[in-house]
C-alpha cells in the first residue's frame, strides 16, 4: 500500500528525515483500544504496541499514540506485529477534556484535514452545542464542516439549515439523509486522495450510517435513536480509520454525551468573531457587557442583531476554559514533579548498581 493514500505528504516526509530512524518504517495508527493498536504500513495492516522506553518517558496519556498518528515502528515479521518507537509531530490535533472532574487531555484524533461535525435534524438539534464543538475544531487546525443528518426527520430541513448557517458564519453547512441516500454527494469534494476526514458528534446523530453509505459497505453497526426523546444511542465504541474507495481516509468516532473543550481559547474567538468585533466598539476597553454605558454588545442585543443566548454561551464557554486553564497549570506542575522524582529514583538506582 502506498503511504500517500493514507495521508503521507511532504510535511511528514520532512519530519521523518529530520531524525535518524534506521531500521524503522513509517506507519499510521488506524485503531486504538486501551493501548492496543492496529497500524498500517506499506506492507499491510498489523497489531502494534509501544516499547517500554516510550511508556516510561510518557508524561501523560496524551503522549501515547492516537488514531491518525504517524508513528515510527519496528516490524516483527515472524509475529506480524510492530513495536512503536516514536510519534511524528502532529500536524493537527483534536482534543477534549476527559469526562469527569479530572483535568486531563483526551486526544480524539490527529492529522486530519477536515472535521465533519454531524448533528441530526430532529428534536435534539442544539445550536449552542454546535458552537461548543466548533471552538475545539477551529483550535485543532482542521477545517470544520457542519453536516446536518436525518433530514427525513425534519418537517423543514432547509429552514433549520439556514438557522444553523447564520450561527456558524464562514463554515460550510450541508443537509443530508443517509437513509434516503440524499445529499451525500455534497461531501465528496472534501474526501480526495490523501485527505483525512473525521466524523464528530453526539450519540445517535447518524455518523455510522453515513460512514457505511460513503464506504458503500456495512462496516459499522448502527442503532435507532430512542423514540421517547430523540436522543441517540452509542453504535460506535472506539475510533477507527477507514480507507475510502476514492483514496481518502475516513475516521469514525464514538458519540459523546459530554464535550468539554480543552485549550480552545483561540478557537473560541473564531467561533464568536461577531461578538469580538462588537466588543471592540464598546466605550470601555475592559467592558464586561453587563451594565456598562456604551456597550456595543448589549446594543446589538437590544436591536435584535445578536441573540442573547449566543452571548450567554460565549461567556459560559470562556469561563469554562479559564477554569480548565487554572486546573491544567496545577496538574502540569504536579506531573512534572512526579516525573522528576521518577527520574531521580532511576538515576540513584543506576548509581548503586555501579558500586
Amino acid at each position: 500500500m502506498y503511504l500517500h493514500v493514507l495521508g503521507w505528504n511532504p510535511h511528514f516526509q520532512q519530519q521523518w528525515e529530520s531524525r535518524d530512524r534506521q531500521g524503522l518504517v513509517p506507519a499510521r495508527v488506524i485503531e486504538e483500544q486501551k493501548e492496543a493498536y492496529r497500524i498500517v504500513t506499506e506492507t499491510g495492516e498489523m497489531t502494534a504496541e509501544v516499547i517500554g522506553r516510550f511508556r516510561h518517558e510518557a508524561l501523560d496519556r496524551s503522549a501515547f499514540p492516537a488514531v491518525g498518528d504517524w508513528v515510527a515502528v519496528r516490524v516483527v515479521t515472524a509475529e506480524n506485529k510492530a513495536l512503536i518507537h516514536d510519534i511524528l509531530p502532529r500536524r493537527t490535533k483534536l482534543s477534549r477534556k476527559v469526562a469527569g472532574e479530572r483535568s486531563a487531555e483526551q486526544i480524539l484524533v490527529t492529522n486530519v484535514d477536515v472535521v465533519f461535525l454531524v448533528t441530526s435534524l430532529n428534536a435534539d438539534l442544539n445550536l449552542r452545542r454546535i458552537e461548543r464543538y466548533l471552538g475545539t475544531i477551529w483550535e485543532s487546525g482542521a477545517q470544520p464542516v457542519v453536516v446536518l443528518s436525518k433530514a427525513d426527520l425534519s418537517p423543514d430541513p432547509q429552514t433549520a439549515a439556514a438557522e444553523v448557517a447564520a450561527t456558524v458564519p464562514g463554515v460550510n453547512v450541508h443537509v443530508l439523509s443517509a437513509i434516503a441516500g440524499e445529499g451525500l454527494e455534497e461531501l465528496t469534494p472534501y474526501m480526495g486522495p490523501g485527505n483525512s476526514v473525521v466524523l464528530l458528534g453526539s450519540s445517535g446523530v447518524g455518523k455510522s450510517t453515513i460512514i457505511n453509505r460513503l464506504l458503500q459497505s456495512e462496516v459499522q453497526n448502527t442503532r435507532e435513536i430512542r423514540s421517547g426523546d430523540d436522543r441517540g444511542r452509542h453504535a460506535t465504541t472506539y475510533r477507527r480509520l477507514f480507507l475510502m474507495p476514492s483514496g481518502g481516509v475516513l475516521i469514525d468516532t464514538p458519540g459523546m454525551r459530554e464535550f468539554q473543550a480543552w485549550d480552545s481559547q483561540s478557537g473560541l474567538e473564531d467561533v464568536f468573531d461577531d461578538i469580538g468585533q462588537l466588543a471592540s466598539e464598546c466605550r470601555f476597553r475592559d467592558c464586561q457587557h453587563q451594565t456598562e454605558p456604551g456597550c456595543a454588545v448589549h446594543a446589538a442585543i437590544a436591536d435584535g442583531s445578536l441573540d442573547p443566548a449566543r452571548l450567554g454561551n460565549y461567556e459560559k464557554l470562556r469561563r469554562e476554559l479559564d477554569y480548565h486553564d487554572r486546573r491544567r497549570d496545577a496538574a502540569a506542575q504536579a506531573e512534572q514533579k512526579k516525573l522528576w522524582k521518577k527520574l531521580h529514583k532511576a538515576a540513584r538506582q543506576r548509581s548503586r548498581s555501579k558500586l
